[in-house]
């Protein structure tokens, strides 16, 4: 006898078909997705020693930029470290013909750029009086300007005496987490975020400020209770702990000459128009007599100036095709020798 299967069985059967159809294509899919990622991770691990090498490359060639540069009385961002149009007698040197933004190492290229360390404040050799100045031509409010100072000073010496609106180590075990202040130079700038009346605004040079109709702190009325301070720029963008401690008036920004103690807003534009002139002025003594300052501030200034920077931050981008790397190094140069202190990846 024949049997007849019922429609509902086949359309039952065609379901199961389609449910199994569809997972299998889900799989296939997910393990293409799995296999394309594990390519992916295969070629970025082969080519690991290949971007550390395109790194350090960038770093050595940095480091005959500045070798050849080395034997200059000064240092400004007209050289061509700076990625300026070159002056004095370097316009005739080989770099005239090189370029920091590309050029092709292994089977990649690298782009650099270069910061001078002496254009910014070194926060290990900072006085109380200039760490005051900068704390209020950043905007900082009162309290910060008297605390700040002596709690980053507390943080470096090697003793646990405690300044008078200072902390030493009393203070920070009391935090939660707790930790010892240092008691030792800073070496990464971002110690800075663990020292008592910093905060992450002032570190970064941000604001909570919300009410921007009423730009309280730009009149000189000053903020409300319980409101932040409008921060003009970041602590970690004019100090750094490693320089020679002496600031290149000629390579160092606006932020960080109004910074000096004795110099106001148009001092500083001076001092920027007569380094940039033709032909610039490459003296301590007679650019800040072009902001105006007197002999006797001048003298006390000098303390703080100088025209040459040694202590450079190279940034090198190693690029194979649609990879990127990142790497940093601290260079210090003397004279035409130039030597390596810090080489990292840095993304």
């Amino acid at each position: 006898m024949k049997i007849n299967r019922s429609p509902n069985h086949r359309a039952f059967a065609v379901i199961i078909a389609l449910v199994a159809v569809t997972v299998l294509t889900l799989m296939a899919g997910a393990f293409a997705y799995a296999m394309k990622i594990e390519t992916r991770l295969a070629f970025n691990t082969n080519k690991d020693e290949e971007f550390y090498w395109m790194g350090r490359g960038g770093v050595e060639r940095a480091c005959w930029w500045l070798a050849i540069e080395g034997n200059q009385p000064f240092s400004s961002k007209q050289q061509y470290w700076a990625g300026g149009p070159g002056e004095g007698s370097e316009t005739n040197s080989a770099l005239a013909s090189e370029s920091l933004s590309s050029f092709p190492i292994g089977e990649g290229n690298v782009a650099l750029s270069m910061v001078e360390l002496e254009g910014k404040i070194n926060i290990n050799t900072a006085d109380s009086q200039l760490l005051q100045q900068v704390l209020t031509a950043q905007g900082a409010d009162p309290n910060a300007i008297t605390v700040v100072p002596d709690c980053i000073l507390d943080w470096i010496d090697a003793d646990d005496n405690t300044r008078p609106a200072g902390a030493e180590s009393e203070y920070y075990l009391g935090l939660t987490p707790s930790y010892y202040a240092k008691n030792a130079p800073i070496d990464n700038i971002e110690e800075l975020l663990l020292i008592k009346g910093i905060t992450t605004n002032m570190y970064r040079g941000i604001s909570d400020q919300t009410d921007a109709a009423i730009p309280a702190q730009e009149l000189g009325f000053g903020h409300r209770p319980g409101q932040e301070a409008v921060y003009k720029f970041a602590l970690r963008d004019v100090f750094t702990p490693f320089s020679l401690g002496k600031i290149n008036i000629l390579t160092a920004d606006d932020n960080v000459l109004q910074s000096l103690p004795g110099l106001d807003t148009a001092g500083v534009q001076a001092i920027e128009t007569a380094r940039s002139s033709d032909p610039p002025i490459r003296d301590v003594g007679q650019l800040l007599a072009a902001a105006g300052v007197d002999p006797q501030a001048t003298a006390q200034m000098a303390n703080y100036l100088d025209i040459r920077g040694s202590t450079y931050e190279v940034h090198v981008t190693a690029t194979i095709g649609q990879l990127s790397h990142e790497y940093t190094a601290v260079v210090v140069r003397n004279g035409p020798n130039v030597q390596v202190f810090n080489f990292y990846r840095s993304n």
